[in-house]
């Protein structure tokens, strides 16, 4: 809950405070299943969205939506406000303004990205490419940039791989090696990405991640909520899609150095899953990301079951620490617990290691930064109750709010615009209409000459020439092209000299035989 501006988690020796300036410090909530973690970030998302502040939240369990119906009271929360020492007058139970996505477009209004604002890199760690396949991918992507071709959706990938296959030769001397194999392989992929459902994730419009950063009339941020209960079935697409929204927002976001407050806070829950198998390449990006989004006015909160899920150079920007119980029978588990001990600075009264495992649920070990900026001492905390409801929201509800938000009337309707399917199909069916004419050319050739040879094969078995004629009537026929000669160049003769009033022999002669020769080819 917001006391005095400030973000109350809860109490333990005294009441501990996220400060808003040091929210952008980024942070860590964490903790085995069923030990409160959910409870936690809806306590902070409510508190983030009094201060102003814009909030986005992965719904995995499907449980976040009661964040927009006000709670109710019962005796286990008022013991937990009497524990903290809130009045009943300081807590109001209510709902918050919520907006609701889903990126298969059931339970939300759609998100949507496209092909080639996601890149290769990550649509290669969504397909779970090789190496090679991935090198053939962003070849693949270079060639459609190269002639100006936009990736919209899976169509237009689909269709590029064929093309850049089916002419490989001309583009391996330029672009380097295109296996068929490899291409192949990439195709395997995104039928099985596209009958998982993942093809509704590609298109436009695409998210303007602007829509994120409004507050409602009263001036409260706005909680975003994911829906992921069957996107987490798919845990590379969870992941790719998670890691594009911090991408995106990195990109977008124009840098905005310390903010007494931070623009966006991101919940990345189940956190794990976008390192588990992903080549060094990909971390590298996700720690970039971290460490200077920050500066773009954006928090990152990382949740997981154990912070050794993390890589280490991630843990490194975490500053703001939520620790919930770890149980811990095995070795590795308690090596693990050594190590998230370790993390905190420590507190004289207690074994950080020892609280760990003896944590009830609702408790948590917390560590943020004050006002210097510097880690406090670790402290055993009991987390504030919150206070929207912890029933999730039903659907007819769901769906009357969904209706009614001005974003869903942007985001609902895909739009397919001319990219690199249409080309290559309008391309396709030009090259089939030239083949179709030159065959058609071809075959009325061929039927001509057919029908030519027949005719003269008929003419020779009927004694005829070539011309279809019979030796008297070729002798006719000349004897008349003869005398029509010598009639055409007589009467030549005398047009020249009655007509033209010359006597030139030269000119009446050649006037003549072009007169006779024209006759003369009548009859010939």
């Amino acid at each position: 809950m917001l006391q005095q501006e400030k973000i109350l988690l809860g109490k333990g020796a005294e009441p501990v405070y996220l400060l808003p300036a040091m929210l952008n410090r980024h942070g860590l909530v964490a903790g085995a299943t069923g030990t409160g973690k959910t409870v936690t970030i809806k306590v902070m998302a409510e508190a983030l969205s009094e201060l102003g502040v814009p909030v986005f939240m992965a719904d995995v369990k499907g449980d976040l939506s009661g964040l927009a119906l006000p709670g109710t009271a019962n005796e286990k929360l008022q013991a937990r406000l009497d524990t903290i020492g809130i009045p009943p007058a300081a807590f109001a139970y209510k709902g918050y303004p919520c907006r609701f996505w889903d990126v298969f477009g059931r339970h939300g209004t759609p998100v949507r990205a496209t092909v080639s604002e996601l890149g290769p890199l990550l649509l290669a760690r969504l397909l779970n490419l090789s190496e090679v396949q991935e090198g053939v991918l962003n070849l693949v992507f270079k060639i459609a940039d190269d002639k100006g071709w936009q990736l919209i959706d899976l169509k237009d990938l689909t269709s590029m791989l064929a093309y850049a296959s089916e002419h490989r030769k001309e583009f391996t001397a330029t672009y380097g090696s295109l296996s068929p194999q490899s291409v192949g392989a990439i195709q395997r992929s995104l039928l099985a990405l596209e009958t998982a459902g993942g093809e509704g994730f590609f298109g436009e419009p695409e998210l303007d991640v602007a829509d994120w950063l409004q507050t409602d009339a009263a001036g409260q941020g706005i909680i975003h909520i994911l829906h992921a209960a069957e996107l987490f079935q798919q845990p590379l697409l969870y992941a790719t899609f998670l890691l594009w929204l911090l991408s995106e927002l990195y990109e977008a976001l124009p840098e905005v150095g310390d903010l007494e407050k931070p623009k966006l806070v991101f919940f990345f829950d189940e956190a794990h899953l976008l390192f588990e198998g992903a080549p060094k390449v990909l971390v590298d990006k996700v720690t970039q990301v971290v460490k200077l989004i920050r500066s773009k006015g954006v928090e990152v909160y990382f949740c997981t079951q154990n912070p050794a899920d993390l890589p280490d150079p991630v843990l490194a920007q975490l500053n703001n620490r939520i620790q919930h119980a770890l149980r811990a029978y095995t070795p590795a588990e308690q090596k693990a617990v050594r190590a998230a001990a370790q993390s905190f600075r420590p507190n004289p009264a207690f074994k950080t290691e020892d609280a760990i495992g003896t944590l009830g649920t609702g408790c948590a070990l917390v560590s943020v930064l004050d006002e210097k900026g510097a880690p406090t001492v670790v402290d055993a905390v009991t987390i504030c109750p919150p206070q929207s409801s912890f029933t999730p929201l039903a659907e007819a509800a769901r769906a009357q709010l969904i209706a009614l938000d001005p974003l869903n009337a942007k985001y609902k309707t895909a739009v397919d615009p001319r990219s690199a399917y249409e080309i290559l199909s309008e391309e396709e069916a030009a090259a089939r209409q030239q083949a179709e004419a030159e065959a058609e050319a071809a075959a009325a050739e061929k039927a001509e000459k057919r029908e030519a040879q027949a005719r003269q094969a008929a003419y020779r078995a009927e004694g005829r020439d070539r011309n279809g004629y019979t030796p008297i009537e070729r002798s006719v026929r000349r004897a008349a092209a003869t005398t029509a000669r010598g009639i055409g160049r007589d009467v030549g003769r005398q047009i020249t000299r009655g007509v033209l009033g010359t006597s030139n022999r030269t000119l009446s002669n050649a006037v003549g035989s072009l007169l006779g020769g024209l006759l003369g080819d009548i009859f010939r």
